[in-house]
């Protein structure tokens, strides 16, 4: 297949955002969309579900935990499309153009229940990745020991977790500015909202289609973009905006440290125009 074509990704693409996720950019991004799975089944079932609507994803199984799972795609990307246009890491895991990392701001509520220590090591501006995989190792061993709340951990894996993401994407958009300036690759997290998933439960306000907005918004951005790089998407109470802030201010908020700006996109459905 011509390397010409473009491709964007979504992994954990099968249901609730994922899915909704590749069904909008189905529908707007001109290249192939690649849903990706843990679970073949699950993950045909789902392209059948949306090719039943009149539209043409396409299929790759990816375990996100499994390093040959992930070395498999990596090999069929490079063989059929030579690279990646767009990531949307739906499923908590580089490549060119654009990365979308969903995160929470979860995360937030996560880091102030942190101890002061714990704060000034996952805010600090130099922190590598090695030491934020050694802080997340951390907390699962003091977790298992019974001793997270005396190291100063919060009684939420969920918002550790989400921590871990929002200081991931900070880091590698660092990296990427420092190391891949001229590739133009835009990389940021977001927060979907409160959206009716497994996890969510039903009584969540937003649909998976709701939910999908900002993630899609941050895929599409055009070529010329020259941002949000480094920062986190919180979408707002009503629909028409989306709010971004630099990561490093997420993991720190208050008005008195940080001067947001706004985003605003059109209410519902977002068609945006796409020149990558």
């Amino acid at each position: 297949m011509s390397s010409n074509i473009r491709v964007a990704v979504v992994t954990g693409g099968n249901k609730g955002i994922g899915l909704a996720i590749v069904r909008d950019l189905c529908q707007q991004f001109s290249g192939d969309v690649m849903l990706t799975a843990r679970d073949v089944a699950r993950g045909q079932a789902a392209v059948q579900q949306l090719q039943a609507e009149g539209l043409s994803p396409r299929f790759h199984q990816l375990d996100i935990d499994d390093l040959r799972s992930i070395q498999a795609l990596r090999d069929f990307l490079l063989k059929e499309y030579g690279g990646l246009n767009v990531l949307v890491n739906n499923a908590g895991i580089a490549f060119k153009s654009r990365v979308v990392n969903v995160s929470s701001t979860e995360s937030v509520r996560a880091l102030n229940n942190c101890s002061p220590e714990l704060q000034q090591k996952f805010k600090s501006e130099t922190i590598t990745e090695e030491e934020l995989v050694g802080l997340m190792n951390k907390f699962v061993e003091d977790t298992k020991n019974g001793v997270h709340k005396k190291e100063g951990w919060p009684s939420t894996a969920y918002g550790v977790t989400k921590i871990g993401v929002t200081v991931l994407s900070r880091i590698y958009a660092r990296k990427l500015s420092e190391q891949r300036a001229g590739d133009k690759i835009l990389l940021n997290a977001c927060c979907p909202g409160w959206v009716r998933t497994d996890m969510a439960g039903p009584k969540a306000p937003k649909s998976p289609e709701e939910g999908a907005e900002t993630p899609v918004y941050l895929a599409l951005l055009p070529s010329d973009a020259e941002g949000p790089h480094g920062q986190v998407a919180v979408p707002p109470r009503t629909a028409r905006t989306s709010f971004f802030c630099p990561t490093s201010s997420l993991a720190s908020p208050g008005p008195q440290e940080w001067s947001p700006t706004f985003c605003f996109l059109p209410s519902g459905r977002h068609s945006l125009s796409n020149s990558m």
